[in-house]
This record gives structure tokens, sequence and C-alpha cells, in this order.
């Protein structure tokens, strides 16, 4: 790991396995409390020389660094790809858009700027001439998960140092590997090693000095609601940033494009296993079309191939791991006791959970009101405008949500009466763009990431005021 300026070795480790083979692939250091306090006071040096980079300095180390990993794009995509849940294909997509928010982030540091204030527009300060300019907050902390090793990664350390801070970095324990390949990466560009550190280890003994310190005036987690709100409890007077997930819906009209529909729900619901945080979990498709709809969306969805990660004709990897995949079963089977009806898969051999869609799911079940983090959707119908709005807003999450309609009036309603962070028209609930606000309401977290939004947070504002005097 790389704590404190410097490569960092431990004797107990952790075991880094590839869930789809379960191979042992790796260790990494088993980091402690006291690695964490380590990395603490390092970047209380770090955060001085995290400022007193200068807006070109930070603009070439971030560009740089994009172009390492746009010429390593294929070695990050194995890494992402042994020790994760994407196939080659998806983990080259990732290691790609890491390249692009580095580039995002560059350019954001050129456009941090300040503005000029009116004082004149209170009476008695004519007198008076200011402006406001942004510093950094000092010290990030940034907890990642790991379903994107590397690109969420970048998603909180790119910005942190785009805006002059010092970061410290917590990894997930099942992939750190992607973290520590990017940080690399970073340091060849030319970060000075005091301005981050990162940690590898068991989140529950590393992460609480981190989260304690009053030197540590964001933290920036990517995770599920219940250690979401660990956190918002353990992290006193800072700011957070915290996206927890969500169990998007997706709303079929009966004027949508069904073929259109149906390859989005299956892309969304399945890709990367269904562990994204924007996976499509509950399908609500208008009554007088619910038939066509599902034979498309099986049709479809059985097209799809499952297996070895690394081959180029695989769609669908595993689950991260055995465990979670027997959760995502009992999940199941839960729900089919309470009287839903498997149409498509509900099985599952070691880490593969085959892609499954069930019927008649109950509202009570954890398939319908929490998030499932796994290739499961759940299918209901609905009569009118308001009964779709309503069943999609009823949950405590509101990430994201796809919508297909062909009718503009549709469109632009549910833009506005959808509690989600975005309403994504004639496409999967899983869409984004590096640029833009990502972040949800409700359970699904607090503040928005995207490169613009996060420097926005990772800074803040001063102001500057003359009274201007007359010389005598």
């Amino acid at each position: 790991m790389f704590l404190a300026g410097e490569w960092t070795h431990r004797s107990q480790v952790i075991e880094v396995d590839d869930p789809g083979t379960g191979e042992i692939i790796a260790t990494v250091p088993k980091g402690t409390a006291e690695d964490m306090e380590k990395a603490l006071n390092t970047a209380i040096e770090g955060k001085k020389v995290a400022a007193e980079l200068t807006t070109r300095q930070r603009i070439d180390i971030l560009a740089r660094s994009a172009k390492l990993v746009d010429d390593n794009v294929e070695e990050a995509a194995q890494l992402i790809a042994t020790e994760g849940i994407k196939t080659i294909n998806e983990a080259r997509s990732e290691a790609s858009r890491a390249a692009e928010t580095l580039r995002l982030a560059a350019e954001e540091a050129r456009r941090l700027t300040g503005e000029t204030i009116n004082f004149d527009q209170v009476s008695g300060n004519a007198d008076r001439h200011g402006y406001t300019f942004r510093f950094p907050l000092g010290i990030i902390g940034a907890i990642t998960p790991f379903n994107d090793p590397m690109n969420l990664v970048v998603h909180k350390i790119a910005p942190a140092i785009a805006g002059g801070n010092a970061v410290i970095l917590k990894p997930a324990t099942q992939t750190p590997l992607s973290a520590l390949w990017l940080t690399e990466k970073l340091l060849e560009a030319g970060l000075p090693a005091k301005v981050m550190s990162t940690i590898t280890g068991s989140g529950s003994e590393v992460t609480p000095p981190l989260l304690e310190s009053r030197e540590v005036r964001m933290i920036t987690f990517t995770g599920g609601l219940e250690t979401g709100e660990k956190i918002a409890k353990n992290a006193g007077l800072k700011k957070l940033s915290m996206e927890l997930g969500s169990n998007s819906p997706f709303l079929v009209f009966k004027d949508a494009n069904l073929d259109k529909a149906a390859e989005a729900a299956v892309a969304g619901a399945y890709g990367a296993g269904g562990q994204n945080c924007l996976s499509v979990q509950r399908i609500f498709v208008h009554k007088e079309v619910e038939q066509s709809f599902t034979e498309k969306f099986i049709q479809k969805a059985e097209q799809l191939r499952t297996g070895d990660k690394k081959s180029e004709e695989t769609d669908m990897g595993p689950v991260i791991s055995e465990e979670e995949a027997k959760s995502i079963m009992t999940d199941i089977e839960n729900a089919k006791e309470q009287g839903a009806e498997v149409l498509l898969g509900g099985d599952h051999k070691d880490c593969f959970v085959h892609p499954t869609l069930l019927k008649h799911v109950p509202k009570n079940s954890t398939l319908y009101k929490d998030e499932v983090f796994g290739p499961v959707a759940s299918l209901h119908t609905f009569s009118d405008y308001e009964e779709a709005i309503r069943s999609a807003n009823e949950v405590n999450f509101g990430l994201q949500v796809g919508v297909f309609t062909n009718h503009l009036q549709t469109a632009h309603k549910a833009a506005y009466d959808l509690h989600v962070g975005g309403v994504i028209i004639n496409d999967s609930s899983d869409f984004r763009v590096d640029a833009m606000p990502f972040g949800g309401v409700k359970g699904s977290g607090i503040n928005r990431e995207g490169v613009h939004n996060a420097i926005m947070d990772m800074t803040e504002p001063r102001v500057v005021s003359f009274k201007i005097e007359d010389d005598e």
C-alpha cells in the first residue's frame, strides 16, 4: 500500500481472489488504525504541498496521468476484470472512462475561478469592491466500492487533486489492485508523494480514525445505505458526499418502442452482473403492452452469455463472492415464498447468478423495497400515469429512473414528478457520462458526484473585500 509517501508492506495480508475462478491472485497489506493515523499525519503535511501546487501543475499531473491510463488501457482492463466482476469488454470501457475522468478533472482545474462582488448594491458601500476565490478544504477521505474499482476511485481522487487537496484513499477490500495501480500512475505523472495515501485493509479497522479526525474536512463515500448511515453518525462536523445505491425503476408506457425498451432494460438489469447502483431492478410496464414487452425482454435476456470474464464472447460475469450469491438467492426464495413467480433464471452456480426476472413480487419484499446487488429484476404493471409515478416513488431510494415513452408531454411531466437525481428518457436508468451531476435523494445519498460538482464540494469560497480610502 502507499502510506506516508512510500510503498509499504505488512506481515499480515489480505488475499485478493478472482470471484470467477476462486483463484488467489494477489495479497495486499492488512492495514491498521495505526497505519491510518500515520497517513493522517502525513496528509497534514501533504495538504500544504497540494495547496501550493499551481493550477498549471495540477492540470499537468492530471493530464499526464490520463495519458498513462490511456496508454495502458489493456493492462488496466485485465486488472479490473481479474480482481472484480466485470467482463473484459466492460473492464476496457471502465479503464477508458477513468482516463476521461482524469482529463475532465484537468479541465475543471483550469476553470476553478471566483467572481466579483458588487458591494455597492447596499447603500453606504460605494467605496468597497471585492471578489471571491476558491480554496481547498485540506484533507479529503475517500472510501470506494468494488463494482467500479478504478473509475469510481478517479471520481474521488481526481477532483480532490484538481482542487488542491491532499487525499487518503481506502479502496474496497475485494478490489484494491486497480486503486494501487492508479496510485502508481498518479505518482508517475508527478503527484507529490505526501499528497496521497492508499490504505488497504478492513474498513471496520482502518476507517474510524479517518472518519473521526478533525483534520479531515470531507468524506466522499460510495457504498451501501447502512454503511453510509454509520459514516454520517461518526464523521462529525465535516462535509459528506455519499452515493448509497438504489433499486432503480424503469417505466414503459404503452406508446414506447418496446424493442428498444426491452433491450435497454436487459442491459440495465444485467450489465456488470447487476452490481451497479444504477441497475434496473423494478420494471413497471403499462398493462396493455405487458405481454409483448415481457416476451421481448426474456428473448433478449436468454441470449446473454455468462461465464469466463476474460472471454470476448461473455456478456455477464459473476457476483463478487459466493456468499453474496447465496444472499441474492435467499432474497429470491423469500420472494417466491411470498407469491413471486420466476419468469427467467432464479438459480446460481458458485459466484454466478443467472439473469433473473420475477413477477408478482410483493411490495414488502427485499426485492421490491431494497437494493439487491445482483442480476435480478422484478416485473410489475400499471394502468395509468399516476400509478406508474406513485409506484416508482414509493421506496426509500431515488437515484435514477429510465422512462420509455414517445409522448413528449409524458416525458416532461415525469421529469418533474419522479423523486430522483436523474430521469433518463428512452434509455436505461443505468446511464451516466462522467461530466454530469450524479447522485440521488432519500436513501440514495447526499450531494452530487461528477467532476465539476465534486470540485465545488472539495473547495470553498473565500470573500475578499477592499475598502478604498482617499489619500489626503
